[in-house]
């Protein structure tokens, strides 16, 4: 399932904030953004996922595996997005968080994808856990899984270690991007950080 994106021009009434910007990203690779603050990285992702500010205006595609989704709304796109917030559900429990993220379907099939995602993230003894309780890495592995679990087609990161300390980022990190390459769907990472690079070879650069 390869994400492709071309921006032939982002911009507000005042400015244009991109211009002539292609993407490609084949299954299981994270292709890097990076650029200063203000260049369009997060309107970028923004753009691809349907949830674009009004004041801001995209022309340009967004395509799935040749198929044309930036004229789709955002809940029929199939875009995942992981932010630098984990944006856990306080008053659910890890377990319940990540069985919100499954699609419909028979009971005991989406709890048993719960059970298989907790044990991808070796937290299955903190299935019922408050998520208040789990450690700052702990929180971003479900974060993540409940992105994964509701079965987008691409996954957007939005400095999603930003927050993390240096040595829980790292960790973090390769959990993330070993997670995905697994599961096989390309993903776009908006950073600052050159050690969230996974593939100099995959990386654009915004001026």
């Amino acid at each position: 399932m390869t994400l492709q994106v071309h921006v032939e021009r982002l911009s507000t009434d005042q400015a244009v904030l991109l211009r002539d910007v292609t993407l490609q990203v084949a299954p299981g690779d994270i292709h890097t953004v990076m650029g200063a603050s203000g260049s369009g990285k997060s309107s970028l992702l923004a753009a691809i996922c349907g949830t674009l500010p009004g004041g801001l205006l995209f022309r340009g595609s967004v395509s799935l595996q040749g198929r044309r989704i930036d004229t789709l709304p955002a809940e029929r796109r199939r875009v995942g997005i992981l932010f630098q917030d984990d944006l856990l559900f306080a008053h659910m429990s890890v377990a319940e968080n990540l069985l919100f993220a499954v699609p419909p379907g028979p009971a005991d099939a989406r709890r048993a994808r719960v059970a298989s995602g907790l044990a991808d993230l070796e937290l299955t003894e903190l299935a019922d856990a408050n998520p208040a309780t789990l450690s700052g890495g702990q929180r971003a592995r479900v974060a993540l899984m409940r992105a994964l679990l509701a079965d987008p087609q691409a996954l957007l990161l939005d400095e999603p270690f930003s927050r993390l300390d240096a040595a829980l980022r790292e960790r973090v990190r390769q959990f993330v991007f070993a997670l995905v390459r697994k599961r096989g769907i390309p993903a776009l990472m908006v950073t600052h950080d050159d050690a969230d690079i996974a593939d100099p070879a995959h990386l654009t650069r915004l001026t």
